[in-house]
């Protein structure tokens, strides 16, 4: 019991539920481990907890790499041949998708990497996955959508409301039961998301009546009150796209906003919790409380009003910054005071990998967000959104294609292959032994590594340096590891759904291996 209490401190308080279940969970892997129940592994990280996820048949048992660089000769080859077309520079390497089998990646020159990164955490179920070929070998409805892609808003096909139904409302956040779909992207479920939020502040103080001439006038000048000046309020280190209203309200790195028109929306500054959190209770709670009370001054008193708040669970891309529940249902408690939209994007947080279905679904919420965004793991983008912010008049929020049915194909799939297989309840146990391992790393490291934090598999660590940083991401590549960074000098972890224990047995051997080099 000492270990399940050790493992619940060091994370951010949850409701009364969830902390049950949680802590049952860590009961069980705490007695096992005791006992010696569960199978052998490496020794200095633990014995293996008990997972109700099943293997993958077919996986390699552990990375496998031939070239003495990453990338090897084929991706560079393929990376030049590629920038005689399209700008190249982003390009890692390349994927063998055919060879790559699991939780490991397969680039083009034979190498396999143990994928904790997963296309920026847009794998929920890795390369290659038994079951969900099958269903989509087997689907008659599949090649029907890819041979006519339907314009879902004006002729959906008929299948399209069950579709909707067993993929979107199915997984809906408790209280929330209306969903739009939108192009994609992130960003695209956020810049509609945002829309939908100035539609109804607008809708709400014209109250009963329609838009008037002047309204109808002005709107085609770009001018008020047809056009009118408002806002969206969100926080430093934040990340929602690169989209035109998204990168206003995107915080994280500069280069994504350089040279391009900004709307002139106010930002908060998040939390700044420092680790490990039960050493730092009072700071931290001062921190949160400080950025409270900017929010409730912004959203009083700025110049441009605020039609809503957004804001990721964890911040991302600024870094894996955490706040706790308490900050969140004092966010939302702000949002409805001053009668504006909580938007909580869950974009890179939802579909299972923080150990719920969604991350907001830890916070004890008095009553759902107003809009929860979404896209990369449930492959289809949108957002679920409140009764009373739908809107009243067609083609308001609207393209050409509203969604795709071939992505909601896919999330069914996704979503059935979660629920069958335990793959959330996967995610809280080996994301408890992996955080342990993580900081029984840091602990050696001699300060190197450090601010061990993450709920269920959806993880960082920082490095003493950026350019340390950069250096254990490309050390990691060659010990057969696919990382990636967010931050100034952060490592992030998203591995898919069916990280078991054992991957993360191997992935703190590889890390230790990767460090020693790094760091020696």
């Amino acid at each position: 019991m000492m270990l399940a209490t050790r493992l619940v401190s060091a994370l951010p308080a949850l409701n009364a539920t969830t902390a049950a279940a949680r802590l049952s969970s860590f009961s069980t892997l705490a007695t096992a481990a005791a006992a010696g129940a569960a199978s052998a592994s490496t020794p200095k990280w633990g014995t293996l907890p008990k997972t109700p996820a099943p293997a993958i048949r077919g996986e390699p048992a552990k990375p496998r790499v031939k070239t003495t660089a990453i990338p090897g000769s084929k991706s560079i080859a393929l990376t030049k041949e590629l920038a005689t077309m399209v700008d190249a520079q982003s390009v890692s390497f390349f994927v063998d998708f055919e060879k790559s089998s699991g939780n490991y990646v397969v680039d083009a020159d034979g190498n396999a990497l143990l994928d904790v990164y997963c296309h920026i955490a847009s794998l929920p179920l890795g390369y290659n996955h038994p079951d969900y070929k099958t269903k989509l070998t087997e689907s008659q409805l599949l090649f029907q959508h890819l041979a006519q892609r339907a314009a879902l808003g004006s002729m959906p096909p008929t299948d399209f409301p069950v579709q909707l139904h067993d993929t979107m409302i199915k997984q809906a956040p408790t209280g929330l039961k209306q969903v739009q779909l939108t192009c994609g992207c992130g960003s695209s479920a956020n810049e509609n998301a945002y829309k939908m939020a100035f539609m109804h502040y607008q809708a709400r103080k014209r109250g009963d009546r329609g838009f008037n001439e002047q309204e109808l006038t002005s709107v085609m000048n770009n001018c008020e009150p047809g056009s009118p000046n408002l806002s969206i309020l969100s926080f430093d280190g934040a990340f929602h796209g690169r989209t035109f209203g998204c990168l206003s309200t995107t915080r994280a790195k500069a280069i994504h906003k350089l040279d391009i028109p900004a709307l002139p929306w106010p930002k908060a500054p998040f939390p700044k919790l420092k680790y490990p959190l039960d050493k730092h209770a009072a700071e931290n709670e001062k921190s949160e409380q400080d950025s409270l009370k900017e929010v409730d001054k912004i959203l009083t008193s700025n110049p441009i009003p605020v039609a809503g708040v957004v804001v990721e669970p964890i911040q991302a891309e600024g870094g894996d910054n955490h706040a706790s529940p308490s900050f969140f249902r004092g966010l939302q408690a702000l949002c409805k005071k001053h009668k504006v939209a909580f938007i909580v994007d869950e974009v890179q947080t939802g579909v299972g990998a923080t150990g719920s279905f969604w991350a907001h679904e830890q916070w004890g919420l008095s009553s759902p967000p107003d809009i929860v965004t979404f896209a990369k793991k449930m492959q289809a983008s949108g957002f679920f959104y409140a009764d009373q912010y739908r809107v009243d008049v067609p083609y308001r929020i609207y393209n050409t294609w509203m969604g795709d049915p071939v992505r909601l194909l896919q999330a069914k799939f996704i979503t059935e292959i979660i629920e069958q297989d335990n793959l959330i309840e996967n995610t809280r146990v080996t994301g408890a032994y992996l955080q342990q391992g993580l900081q029984t790393l840091a602990d050696q490291s001699q300060g190197n590594l450090e601010n061990v934090r993450g709920l269920g598999t959806f993880i960082a660590f920082d490095v003493k340096t950026p350019a340390l940083r950069d250096k254990l991401i490309l050390a990691g590549r060659m010990e057969g590891l696919n990382m990636g960074g967010c931050g100034t000098r952060s490592i992030r972890l998203r591995p898919s759904l069916i990280f078991r224990p054992k991957h993360a047995a191997l992935f703190l051997d590889r890390l230790e291996a990767a460090s020693k080099k790094v760091f020696a």
